[in-house]
């Protein structure tokens, strides 16, 4: 399970997120219909900026995201991010 803490001077959170959320939004992701609604917003987005060349959502793969999710779940403890800014905030996400 990650591990998201978030400190500051008027909130603190701790939102614990399983494994399998990650399997969901791994086959969300690498959905057809998700990418051509991305790309879709994508192009229409730099339509209305008058933008050249925008940028195309590559097109991912389950089957080489699903060994990835796989694998976070053998280095339990590892720290991913560790922020601290001046003004006191924190995020820590760990796995």
């Amino acid at each position: 399970m990650m591990h998201v803490k978030v400190k500051s001077e008027k909130v603190r959170l701790s939102i614990p997120i399983p494994y399998a959320f990650f399997n969901i939004a791994i086959s969300i992701l690498s959905s057809k219909r998700f990418q051509r609604k991305i790309n879709k917003m994508i192009h229409e987005n730099a339509e209305r900026k008058e933008q050249d060349i925008p940028f195309i959502f590559p097109q991912l793969d389950k089957k080489i995201l699903k060994p990835f999710a796989k694998e976070l779940k053998k280095h339990k403890g590892l720290v991913l991010v560790d922020v601290k800014a001046k003004d006191g905030s924190e995020v820590k996400i760990r796995l």
